[in-house]
């Protein structure tokens, strides 16, 4: 009988892929079990950056590396999902932000479109019954944008167990600016005196009035700046800044930034 030919070697940069994956997976279900042990924030807000760095770094078409943000962004709900994360805020688009070259955000428009429309279909929204809303001045966005829009926050409106919200065409600055016309508005007919404006009257007025305040503020990029973002909801909350663009973002990266937030004694100024 003829000997059995032998095995083909794998190739030594295969077996250290696959080695450094395994690693990774080990450090991944270690650090999972810690977060697991310690209380999780119950607010995150998320600055996203990165997108059109990352698309730089890898020779990719700006709108390339916004599809690679996009499907980061569906990897973070998991993640968050499995760590225990209730409520999740993402900045996705900055007021700012609209001032872009035309075909960069003629291709945003299109990923938000999509991604609010497949929120209606989306099984993990359903069985986890997770709210989606959009907050910023959401008439500013293209109009397909806002139908999608408000088709996921209807099909989501009755949901408790998680809130998933998306900072969209969103200013920290204006959004506050609207709450104190708002208020201002209320003095001038009379309805409230200006000593009774305290801070829950405005926090009432804020996009965010049915939400607690952030628990940890996540940015990536490297970048150390809140950039407009829940300027007044951020006061006492928790700052974590990753040297890694949000495409880039792993898994292990995240649960490193709830890990750090739990290690943190919380002053709230006092």
């Amino acid at each position: 009988m003829d000997d059995l030919p032998p095995p083909p070697e794998r190739s030594r940069g295969s077996l250290s892929t696959a080695v450094a994956g395994a690693l990774r997976d080990a450090q991944e279900r270690t650090l999972l079990e810690r977060v697991h042990a310690d209380a999780v924030p119950r607010h995150l807000a998320i600055i996203m950056d990165g997108n059109r760095r990352f698309a730089a770094d890898h020779g990719m078409v700006i709108a390339e590396g916004h599809v690679r943000g996009k499907d980061k962004l569906e990897q973070l709900l998991d993640w968050c999902l499995e760590a225990g994360v209730r409520i999740l805020t993402v900045y996705a688009l900055s007021t700012e932000n609209l001032d872009r070259p035309k075909d960069e955000l003629d291709a945003l428009m299109d990923l938000f479109a999509g991604a609010f429309l497949d929120v209606v279909t989306d099984p993990r929204v359903h069985r986890h019954h997770i709210r989606v809303r959009a907050i910023g001045n959401i008439k500013l966005l293209r109009p397909d944008v806002q139908e999608a829009i408000a088709k996921a926050e209807a099909a989501t409106r009755d949901y408790k167990e998680y809130q998933y919200n998306v900072a969209i065409a969103y200013g920290g600055r204006e959004e506050i600016l609207l709450a104190i016309r708002a208020i201002a508005e209320e003095v001038a007919k009379g309805t409230i005196r200006p000593d009774q404006i305290d801070a829950a009257m405005v926090s009432r007025r804020l996009y965010t009035a049915d939400l607690p305040d952030p628990d940890l503020v996540f940015r990536t990029s490297g970048e150390e700046r809140i950039s407009n973002f829940l300027l007044w909801q951020t006061a006492y909350a928790e700052l974590y800044f990753a040297d890694v663009l949000w495409p880039g973002l792993t898994k292990l990266d995240f649960l490193k930034a709830i890990q750090a937030f739990q290690n943190r004694q919380r002053r709230y100024g006092r």
